[in-house]
This record gives C-alpha cells, sequence and structure tokens, in this order.
C-alpha cells in the first residue's frame, strides 16, 4: 500500500513538473504579447474591454416620434431601459443621449482641447487636459434628465415615459475652483457656458449656481466620458436640466446678465410660474416593477421598486399607493440618497389578484412633494378635466395592473 502511495507522488510529481516545462516553453516561444495574438478574436475583446452576457439584452430605444439614428446617420434620442436598470448608476453604455448641436458627433483630440474661462475676470485663464486633471478634483453622483422626459398617454413602458433621465459617477474639476483662479469681478452675476460643437450651443447659468456645486468633469463611471457624453469635458449643472450640461465644453464667460442663447431658445417661457419650473427638476419618482409592459403571473408577494430624484437636493422619502392614492405609505430607500441623484426605492408587497393602480411619490429635503397631474394643473388654473404640464414634468406617473396580471400606463 506504501509502494502505491509513493509511486502515485511520484507520477503527479513528474507531471506537475512536465507542465511546468510546457507552460514555460510556449511563454518563451512565443512572447507575452505573441500570447495575445494567439487569442481568439472575441477572447481578444473579451481581455481588451469586456462584454456582457449574451442573455442579458437592455438597449436603449428612440424617442417614441422621433427617428435614430436620423438623416446625418446621428444616433440620438435615446433612451435609458429603467425598467431593467439595478440600483441607481446608468451604465455609460446605456445612458440616454438627447441632440447633438449640429450634424456630427465631435471627435475631439483630447490633446488640442483647451477650456477658456474668460469676460469679467481678473485673469483670463485657458487650460489644456492635462491642467485640468493636474488640478484638485472630486466624484459625486449626480443625475441628468431632459426637459423632454414628459409622460404622456401614449407612452407603453417607464423606458418611453421616463428613459430620458440617467445617473453616473462624474469625475472632474469644480467649477468654483476655476472661477476663483480666474477671479470674478464685482457686478458678475452669470456665466454663459459653450461647447465646441458644430452649432455652438450655450447656456446662461447664474453665478451663484456655478460657484455652488457646478462640475467640469473628464469622468464617467470610471472611465473617460464617452464621445456621446461630451469627451474630452462637458460642465455638470447638478439638478438643473440636460440643456445646461454642455457637452465638449470649451469656454466659459463671466457676464453681468443673462444672455438669449442658442440653447434658451425654446426653453424660456412668458409665464413666470412656467419658467420657474424650467431650470431646476422638481421632486420625481417612477414605479419601474411592475411597470408598463411587464406581467405579474399571479397573486402573491412582490417587490415594488423604483427610482426617485429632485433637483432641489437629496430624496428624503418616497411613498408608495397600491390602490390609486388612496392610501400611502412610506417606502424604504434603498441606496444612498445623494444630492441630486436617483435614489431607489422599494416596498413589500401583497397582491391579491384585483385590479389596481399603483402610484409612487418623492418628498425631496426641502419638504417639496411631487404633484400629481391634477396639482399640477391646478396650479396653472387649468379645467380638472384637462389639466397640463408646464415646464419640467414631474407628475405622479401612475401603472394600472388588470386582474390578468397586465401592466399598463394608468394616464390611458
Amino acid at each position: 500500500m506504501a509502494t502505491t502511495r509513493r509511486t502515485r507522488r511520484r507520477f503527479l510529481e513528474s507531471g506537475a513538473a512536465l507542465a511546468g516545462l510546457t507552460v514555460t516553453g510556449v511563454r518563451s516561444a512565443l512572447g507575452q504579447s505573441s500570447m495575445a495574438d494567439a487569442l481568439s478574436p472575441k477572447n481578444k475583446e473579451l481581455v481588451a474591454y469586456g462584454e456582457r452576457s449574451k442573455y442579458v439584452t437592455s438597449i436603449r430605444v428612440p424617442v417614441a416620434g422621433r427617428m435614430s439614428p436620423d438623416m446625418y446617420g446621428l444616433t440620438f434620442h435615446v433612451t435609458t431601459p429603467l425598467q431593467d436598470q439595478f440600483g441607481i448608476i446608468t451604465p455609460s453604455s446605456l445612458f440616454y443621449v438627447a441632440t447633438h448641436r449640429g450634424s456630427y458627433v465631435p471627435e475631439i483630440n483630447p490633446d488640442e482641447h483647451r477650456l477658456m474661462i474668460h469676460g469679467m475676470v481678473d485673469r483670463p485663464l485657458v487650460f489644456t487636459m492635462d491642467e485640468l486633471k493636474r488640478l484638485p478634483f472630486v466624484s459625486r453622483v449626480h443625475f441628468i434628465e431632459c426637459q423632454g422626459n414628459r409622460a404622456s398617454a401614449q407612452h407603453k413602458t417607464v423606458q418611453e415615459s421616463h428613459g430620458l433621465t440617467s445617473c453616473a459617477e462624474w469625475t472632474g474639476v469644480p467649477l468654483s475652483l476655476l472661477l476663483g483662479e480666474a477671479g470674478v469681478q464685482k457686478g458678475a452675476s452669470w456665466i454663459v457656458a459653450e461647447g465646441a460643437e458644430e452649432v455652438k450651443g450655450a447656456s446662461s447659468i447664474p453665478l451663484g449656481k456655478a460657484l455652488d456645486d457646478c462640475l467640469v468633469a473628464y469622468g464617467m463611471n470610471g472611465e473617460a466620458l464617452r464621445p456621446q457624453q461630451g469627451f474630452p469635458l462637458r460642465l455638470l449643472v447638478p439638478g438643473f436640466e440636460g440643456i445646461y450640461q454642455i457637452k465638449y465644453l470649451r469656454r466659459i464667460k463671466v457676464v453681468d446678465r443673462h444672455y438669449m442663447t442658442y440653447d434658451d431658445y425654446g426653453h424660456i417661457s412668458p409665464d413666470p410660474r412656467a419658467a420657474a419650473l424650467v431650470e431646476q427638476i422638481g421632486p420625481k419618482s417612477v414605479i419601474t416593477f411592475p411597470s408598463g409592459g411587464q406581467r405579474l403571473p399571479g397573486p402573491g408577494f412582490y417587490e415594488i421598486s423604483g427610482l426617485a430624484w429632485s433637483g432641489g437636493g437629496a430624496v428624503r422619502r418616497v411613498e408608495v399607493s397600491t390602490d390609486g392614492g388612496a392610501h400611502w405609505q412610506d417606502s424604504e430607500l434603498r441606496s444612498p440618497a445623494y444630492p441630486m441623484a436617483h435614489t431607489r426605492f422599494g416596498m413589500h408587497w401583497k397582491w391579491d389578484g384585483r385590479e389596481c393602480v399603483l402610484l409612487s411619490r418623492c418628498v425631496d429635503e426641502l419638504g417639496t412633494v411631487q404633484p400629481t397631474r391634477a396639482e399640477a394643473g391646478a396650479f396653472f388654473e387649468d379645467p380638472p378635466e384637462r389639466p397640463r404640464v408646464r415646464g419640467a414634468d414631474n407628475t405622479i406617473q401612475p401603472w394600472k395592473i388588470t386582474s390578468d396580471g397586465s401592466v399598463l400606463n394608468g394616464l390611458s
């Protein structure tokens, strides 16, 4: 018996030595780079950047009524699949894209890109990308939302009704630091931020906001900005609507008044009540499960889940109703509630199989409560039977669950 064990041990030892010699021989014969060259194209792709499972099929889809790619071949006005998202961070590849100002997405060499700060400053400055990256940086989680993110009775899914919002971790230099280096002069009250697109889109932003929490970002979700998101540099204006988040940022001018810019066209209302609802996104939430187009297999326990956010700060509470708003109860916040960021909420629910309507409403740190469509209409003194939404639409989205488990848009 002892002889058998010794024989087996010698065989294993000699086999291990032979395997080591084989691996060493291959490495010395091929070299490290040649090993990579020997990989199949599929494995090269996995080594170089990685890919998701073939069983995961979430994709962005065009906004209803829009063509993407458009006549210029641009892919834009595409929405995030919120119904398939976990947590609060939107993958960069699924981040929504609104319009580009021009007939192409700029292809910018970061070595040649410059950011200029001028106007009412003591020291006009021009930064290279390398110079910006040498400055103190921060990473923050913030959502971006297009004002076109408006629910209607025609929308079938939450991707169609709310897919023009996404949330990411952004890395860059606080704008306040750059303005401090330039030295803002007395009497300045606004900045005008401009991108490097073919049509020079620009937005006017209050100086107080610029000095508060704006970020000149070069990173997104741990990597460089993607071209659709403004590579190599974009401005983050937390809580403000998407058109203020200037992509391909190249110039910031400090001025003493609001400038009517390309971006302002169509975004300024003569009604001061509507104008107040444009810049800053109000408290908002939406249930992503169960939501339109999904189906519950039958009565039983379910986990209601959704996202909430506010341009006024952090989410403090999300209430859920399973009876069309007759009764409300607090959900659980399942993620950190960062200021101006998506927050994940959830709630245990036992469905009895009867038809019902699910609602959610967000309360932010300012105490502002997300309104119903009727409440928003009443603010503008609309007829109760025909309420309209002006400014940014942050009204409550109802989902109707039928007795067979089908989930439909409750606005239809």
